[in-house]
């Protein structure tokens, strides 16, 4: 991580400076409590950089929420907004970077979108 921060408190800077500079109010409901390696933890940055892009871009929402976890059973990640969501048949390749994102550190991510509901980017790798 830079400057010698653990994920948790990377992730922590880089949603809030997100927030303020796009007006979209993040709500953090978990960071890891524990560090992950290395691989892992530029995973779960390249994948939330382009989740928030996408919510950025596309959602129209006011909010999004956020939860990454690390315990025994490996990494979890959860994005999720309620803003105008899309047709599953319309993912672009930003879902294919973040689904590569995770695949090379053994991981997978799925996207749920309903449109008008919003959607719900979820990621998780195992523990080795």
């Amino acid at each position: 991580m830079r400057e010698g921060r653990g994920l948790a408190e990377t992730l922590e800077s880089q949603l809030t400076q997100w927030s303020e500079r796009t007006g979209i109010r993040v709500e953090i409901w978990a960071l890891p409590a524990a560090d992950v390696p290395a691989p892992v933890a530029q995973a779960v940055l390249e994948a939330l950089r382009e989740a928030l892009a996408n919510v950025e871009r596309h959602s129209g929402a006011s909010v999004v929420s956020v939860a990454v976890t690390a315990g025994t059973g490996g990494l979890r990640m959860t994005v999720s907004d309620h803003g105008r969501g899309f047709p599953q048949d319309k993912a672009g390749r930003g879902i294919a970077r973040m689904r590569a994102a995770f695949a090379g550190v053994g991981g997978n991510l799925s996207v749920s979108s309903v449109k008008g509901e919003g959607t719900t980017v979820t990621a998780a790798v195992p523990r080795r």
